[in-house]
């Protein structure tokens, strides 16, 4: 099973523990299975950047800033705007962290909160035209992890999403076929749903909702689905060395639909108060 950020592998001492714990229907951090870590969302959080938020997703934290800007479209996407994320785990993270290229887990990590927004169709992309196939309006979401305790698909997928809820869109203008920034003219990112990615992992015959770095090590599989705001499956992503059973996957589909209401009022709660 790929662990994102090298993380070491858990000692068997700790995961007979976290084993015998679930056997008798509990967590080693007192949860129950469905139950996410705590959450808490600040936006407006880098101030040059057009929408920025921070994520603590119980000892996770990440920093999420939007930059947007002319584009070239992409060659068979002329009439939409671009949308890229990408992630990066900073040295500060965690003790095996190290800097230099991503590695693929942290590849996989930026595609699959990637994945969950785009197929969401979260920004009407549609909205970010200049020019047809010409120029368009990008926006790019760039994550940092600086402190990683496990979980961190979700982490940074609802960073990313109350960012772009944050972001102003800068008002552009073609003069002589260049985009030319109107200066003090903005709106609202283009928004058509709230998407929420929940992750769950499977440990023996165990469903756990968001684990811990010391859960996470444990996993013989994970899966993160992501809902849109009308509770339905917009993107997934398995991963571990092992799978779900069909009953098990039906089950991690309705908890990725109720545990991701809840989450999705706690990020609305966040754009509504600007907090």
């Amino acid at each position: 099973m790929p662990n994102l950020g090298n993380t070491p592998l858990i000692d068997e001492l700790k995961s007979n523990q976290i084993r015998d714990f679930l056997e008798q229907g509990k967590r080693i951090d007192g949860r129950a299975f469905d139950e996410p870590r705590s959450i808490s969302i600040e936006i407006g959080v880098i101030p040059k950047a057009e929408g920025s938020a921070r994520v603590r997703l119980g000892n996770t934290e990440v920093i999420t800033g939007i930059k947007v800007q002319p584009d070239r479209p992409f060659p068979d996407l002329g009439d939409k705007g671009i949308f890229i994320c990408t992630a990066e785990i900073l040295p500060l993270a965690h003790p095996t962290a190290e800097p230099g290229p991503p590695q693929e887990d942290v590849i996989e990590l930026a595609r699959v909160v990637d994945r969950g927004i785009r197929e969401s169709g979260m920004i009407d992309l549609s909205k970010l035209v200049l020019v047809k196939d010409k120029s368009v309006i990008g926006i790019f979401a760039d994550n940092s992890v600086i402190d990683h305790d496990g979980n961190l698909f979700d982490a940074c997928a609802y960073s990313s999403t109350a960012a772009i809820l944050s972001t102003k869109i800068p008002k552009w203008e073609m003069q002589d076929d260049v985009p030319v920034k109107i200066e003090d003219q903005e709106s609202d990112a283009p928004i058509t749903t709230i998407p929420v990615s929940v992750t769950m992992g499977r440990i023996g015959k165990h469903i756990i909702v968001d684990p811990n770095m010391d859960e996470w090590l444990c996993l013989d599989a994970r899966i993160t689905i992501t809902t849109n705001s009308d509770g339905n499956i917009c993107a997934l992503q398995k991963g571990g060395k092992d799978g779900f059973t069909l009953d098990q996957l039906t089950k991690c589909g309705e908890t990725s639909t109720s545990v991701g209401a809840k989450i999705r009022e706690i990020i609305k709660q966040t754009k509504e108060t600007g907090q």
